[in-house]
């Protein structure tokens, strides 16, 4: 072999001696986390829709970046693991790792978080009350503290009505006509019939008030326009009262805080990141087909009518301050519901409501 072969023979095989190891190193291996997620409504439910079409997918998206960690989701909805009011209970145990907290069904144990039901007829805007709700979550201990006593870590809140209405199997033209009647409603805002005459309420929930329409055990349901065409109410309830009672949290994305101390630091950052976006995404969504869903209603022979700003304002005066009765119960535990309270209000007059009453003073 000439001396010019043998160099070129010896230099090719040391660029294979040199390439061959790296070919061999194997790109870093993508760790796969298992997660339920779990929510007893069913997945028709606006928020459910939400997290299964817009969460999940803004995590898988996130984490891609990255390629160090993807998820393997069990989806479990509509009583497949549990019902509607076991969601909280069902995190705590570990039937689901991350779920949808319908917090109304848990005044005992999530108290912080009737903030917006305690303090109705303020906003009818979902995006305003839900930012708000959860700057108060993040800047007071308290509500953190309430799902941590629940073996659960707080992600974000979501508001998913823009204004509970008053739906109705007769029509009602006026507040005074709700007397004598059973009114359906899913918790706290029970407490805002004390405001009016001669009116029981009757709890209940979306999955079941169709059927309590429909059988007499109730004669009107407070819900919004966006649940009563997705659950068919105006089937069974075609007069709405549009009373405005406004915006509520209701829903709160957790995790099983066991879970979520074994998770990676990167993965807690993309999923408290996308909470977020989430809470943004439903009251957005919320907000949108709040005006189209009014409109479906009228299109499938419902009948609206708009109560007077004199009645509003007669409903909210006669009810208890149950805004401050729920701060002085916080308070009384050492929590700062006084200063909750006054920081909330302040933080929905900055964006631009203007409460029919004002619940902090």
């Amino acid at each position: 072999m000439s001396r010019m072969l043998r160099r070129s023979f010896v230099a090719g095989m040391a660029a294979v001696g040199v390439l061959a190891p790296l070919a061999t190193v194997p790109a870093a291996a993508t760790e796969t986390i298992k997660m339920i997620a779990i929510d007893g409504y069913p997945e028709r439910s606006m928020w459910v829709k939400e997290f299964a079409n817009f969460f999940i997918p803004r995590v898988d998206e996130e984490l891609a970046r990255t390629g160090n960690y993807k998820i393997d989701w069990q989806q479990a909805y509509g009583g497949q693991i549990v019902k509607p009011r076991g969601v909280l209970d069902g995190i705590k145990l570990g039937l689901g790792d991350i779920g949808i907290v319908t917090t109304i069904f848990h005044n005992s144990a999530l108290p912080s978080q009737a903030i917006s039901a305690a303090t109705p007829m303020v906003s009818t805007d979902a995006r305003v009350v839900a930012k708000a709700v959860d700057e108060i979550a993040k800047e007071y201990p308290q509500m953190q503290a309430e799902f941590a006593a629940q073996d659960q870590v707080y992600l974000a809140t979501g508001v998913v009505l823009d204004s509970y209405q008053i739906f109705s199997k007769t029509p009602i033209t006026k507040l005074d006509e709700l007397s004598g009647l059973k009114l359906a409603g899913a918790g706290y805002n029970l407490r805002y019939l004390e405001g009016l005459k001669d009116v029981a309420g009757v709890r209940g929930g979306l999955p079941n008030f169709y059927n309590m329409l429909q059988t007499g055990v109730v004669d009107a349901a407070m819900l919004w326009p966006e649940a009563a065409m997705t659950f068919k109410i105006f089937e069974v309830a075609p007069y709405m009262l549009k009373v405005d009672l406004g915006a509520v949290n209701s829903k709160t994305v957790t995790v099983n805080k066991a879970v979520w101390d074994k998770l990676p630091d990167e993965v807690k950052d993309v999923l408290q990141t996308v909470a977020v976006e989430y809470r943004d995404q439903v009251a957005n969504v919320a907000m949108d087909r709040a005006a189209s869903s009014l409109d479906a209603f009228k299109e499938a022979g419902g009948t609206v009518v708009v109560v007077p700003e004199d009645q509003r304002s007669a409903w909210a005066d006669a009810m208890p301050n149950i805004a401050q009765e729920w701060a002085g119960a916080l308070d009384k535990k050492g929590a700062p519901g006084t200063a909750m309270l006054g920081s909330y209000m302040d933080k929905l007059k900055g964006s631009g409501a203007v409460p029919v009453r004002d619940w902090a003073q």
